[in-house]
């Protein structure tokens, strides 16, 4: 089934209920929450959060959201959908911090409040709050790290992901700016972008490291996909000797995966920032159903971002932000 066809059929489903009006018969209000994406990990987590809060609120949440994290287009006609049905609230992770200013501002008009999570718009005049991880301070603390694992000296590789996205510019903005304070340091190459498939990262990744090998200390990659390629590309490549990069070449992540998170206990992955996306998919809902009750609520509202390496890897919170729930019971 192509694309699109696959979507008309999910909006069709989703939208069943809302035909009766926004509470679909059943007494209970509707929030649509609209992920970047649902095919990774990190989506699942906030769907268990989104749920959980929908549950002890007594909402009902219609999760929705496009396979790919660069269908800009699908996730406006899921946004737009569920405006012309009148639901009566959206938590909305933009895939795109420009092109969903008009979308919000249209939802704005019908009085229907947009909660925006995980990545910010370019205006955020239409929005009741912004519920995220400080995802600059997460880029600082990368870089941080990474230069402490290198002792300050040596050769860097930023792997980026596409543009637009507000939440990975930020973490790319915040490493590049504070890796400028290590002057023994040289960013190798920061402008090769990855779209949401790891595939696409191994295939950028590979010339990366072939190309610096001879000069590369550290890696940094913003995002799971991106993380997922780098992984597999730094097991694949050899260094002049013929041995494999990986443990070889420091290697900081953002966001867990099974695969990282085995790369932390084998010491070819050296660090990883985490979110806590259970919390942000949480409050998310949270925030939108006090705003429906005629609550205040925080313009700007933090879930909190924390640094696990091998060294902290069996601690409680490195344990629960790398293994967090996923929607239908599944830990990652």
């Amino acid at each position: 089934m192509r694309r699109r066809e696959a979507l008309g059929s999910m909006l069709a489903l989703a939208l069943a209920g809302c035909a009766g009006g926004s509470n679909g018969g059943s007494g209970k209000r509707r929030i649509a929450v609209i992920p970047k994406g649902t095919s990774h990990d990190f989506w699942k987590s906030v769907h268990y959060g989104a749920d959980k809060a929908a549950n002890e609120t007594g909402v009902e949440i219609v999760w929705l959201g496009t396979d790919d994290e660069t269908d800009k287009e699908g996730q406006i006609k899921i946004v737009d959908n569920f405006i012309a049905r009148g639901i009566d609230g959206i938590c909305l992770a933009p895939i795109d911090r420009d092109a969903f200013v008009p979308v919000v501002a249209r939802a704005a008009r019908r009085k229907i409040p947009t909660v925006v999570f995980d990545s910010g718009l370019s205006d955020d005049s239409n929005i009741v709050s912004y519920v995220a991880t400080d995802n600059y301070r997460g880029g600082v603390m990368a870089a941080e790290h990474l230069a402490k694992l290198m002792e300050g000296a040596g050769g860097v590789i930023l792997l980026r992901y596409q543009a637009g996205s507000e939440s990975t510019e930020q973490r790319e903005r915040g490493f590049l700016e504070t890796l400028e304070k290590f002057e023994n340091i040289r960013v190798l190459s920061e402008s090769q972008r990855v779209d949401s498939k790891a595939e696409e990262a191994l295939k950028i990744a590979g010339p990366l490291l072939r190309r610096y090998a001879g000069e590369l200390g550290g890696v940094f990659t913003v995002c799971e996909p991106n993380n997922k390629g780098m992984l597999l590309a730094l097991k694949r490549e050899k260094d002049a000797a013929g041995e494999p990069l990986a443990g070889k070449v420091k290697f900081v992540a953002f966001d867990p995966d099974p695969q990282i998170v085995a790369g932390l206990k084998d010491g070819i992955v050296h660090g990883v920032v985490l979110q806590d996306p259970v919390n942000m998919g949480y409050l998310a809902v949270q925030t939108m159903v006090q705003h429906l009750d005629g609550k205040p609520v925080e313009n700007r509202i933090p879930t909190g971002e924390y640094l696990a390496t091998p060294a902290n890897l069996d601690e409680p919170r490195s344990q629960e932000l790398l293994h967090p729930r996923q929607y239908g019971g599944v830990r990652a």
